[in-house]
């Protein structure tokens, strides 16, 4: 019997070390999606491969099949047969509640990404445009993508930021409102402070950036469109910082109290905010007791991303609940497939009455929806349907020659 199948390996159930050597770049799913499609009992397929999974949705009509397909998979790819033990495969109403909740990234690594949405899209896309997909994946993936669209919209899962950086521009955001036109300097050039500052210059910050190696400062200050300050320039341009990040790989303290206390003098105690992203930290610790400067340092930034992670996995919950509504949903669509013929049957059959008889085609219509609602006595109703139309369209037809013989409307 044909069914619904997800299967494949994720950071859940296998390490990166297996799941890199069977991830698929565009060129892969153009040769390996075809391939698959030639296996007997594989009717539709398609490939979702990021850095965090690599899974196979499809209409399968066996076990044998997706066996085949396993192995097809780990030949094309060069992997070992072992691999294999790492694979999950679920079928029918369970693949598609996977498959709905990988795109609405309650099943991610980070919940509520929005990475995953663009992703999903793009390998529905591919496997369209292949061939691969057909009637049942294409709406499979159309649903996907509305529940997930559903999942943003009626749970606040991606309210919080579960991300140091992208909190750290969060709690900037508390303290000055708008940022924009905000006056930043990124100390050193760690990736966690890259990304903060990259986030801060995208709603419009200015940004300056500095280095002890000024080469590294230029080079980063033109990839984020920021400028460069020499590291022994930093003190004189401090105290016109509204915020402070800094990702440093020093030992000791760059930033310290003396520094602060001369620079908050400087620009008359307007409220500074500064970010300690770096390990070991860089910022004195006693620069946060300096009135209106803000200090928050790794640990500070990580209790709030897991604060703000718990109300993820809260609203996760509420979410999964949605989604199985829209399982149900696809579900009874998949099952008003098996009336389609019957349906087309009974649109034949009655068009001709149709035309003549314009109630008809009101009848036909509210039976063909009851029979989709209720495919069990879907023939049932086709039946009796297409006895009682065709018996009062003799009873018509006999009273016409009646009443033409007896001279009436002649």
């Amino acid at each position: 019997m044909t069914s619904i199948w997800a299967i494949g390996l994720n950071f859940k159930n296998a390490p990166v070390e297996y799941r890199e050597i069977l991830a698929c770049n565009k060129e892969d799913l153009k040769n390996l999606l075809p391939l698959l499609k030639t296996i007997n009992g594989v009717e539709e397929v398609c490939i979702l491969s990021t850095c965090n999974r690599v899974e196979i949705y499809g209409l399968f009509d066996s076990e044998e099949a997706v066996k085949e397909l396993i192995h097809t998979f780990l030949d094309f790819k060069g992997a070992k047969k072992d691999i294999s033990k790492y694979f999950f495969a679920i079928k029918d109403k369970k693949a598609v509640f996977h498959i709905f909740k990988v795109a609405s990234s309650l099943d991610s690594m980070v919940i509520g990404e929005p990475q995953i949405v663009h992703q999903f899209k793009e390998a529905f896309f591919i496997a369209k445009e292949i061939g691969t997909s057909g009637k049942i994946l294409n709406r499979l993936f159309e649903k996907a993508l509305k529940a997930s669209k559903r999942i943003r919209t009626e749970t606040k899962i991606a309210r919080n930021a579960v991300s140091v950086s992208y909190v750290s521009v969060e709690l900037a955001k508390r303290i000055f409102g708008d940022l924009k036109k905000a006056r930043v300097l990124l100390v050193g050039a760690g990736e966690m402070g890259e990304l903060a500052a990259n986030y801060l210059k995208r709603i419009g910050a200015n940004l300056l950036i500095t280095n002890r190696t000024y080469e590294r400062a230029m080079k980063l200050a033109q990839k984020l469109e920021g400028s460069a300050l020499r590291f022994e320039d930093m003190e004189d341009y401090i105290s016109d910082m509204d915020i402070v990040i800094v990702s440093t790989g020093a030992q000791s303290y760059v930033i310290t109290e003396k520094l602060i206390r001369k620079a908050m003098k400087k620009r008359d105690y307007k409220p500074m905010f500064i970010i300690d992203i770096s390990v070991p930290r860089n910022v004195e610790p006693s620069v946060g007791k300096i009135d209106e400067v803000f200090l928050y340092n790794i640990d500070d930034l990580r209790e709030i991303v897991e604060m703000n992670m718990k109300d993820r996995l809260k609203e996760a919950s509420k979410g999964e609940i949605l989604l199985w509504d829209e399982v149900k949903k696809f579900f009874e669509w998949l099952e008003s497939l098996k009336v389609e013929p019957l349906v087309l049957e009974l649109k034949k059959k009655l068009a001709p009455i149709e035309k003549r008889e314009p109630y008809v085609r009101k009848i036909v219509h509210r039976a063909i929806k009851e029979m989709k609602k209720n495919p069990d006595i879907a023939g049932t109703i086709y039946k009796i349907l297409v006895e009682e139309v065709e018996d009062v369209n003799g009873r018509k037809e006999l009273s016409y020659v009646h009443s033409g013989v007896n001279g009436v409307g002649s």
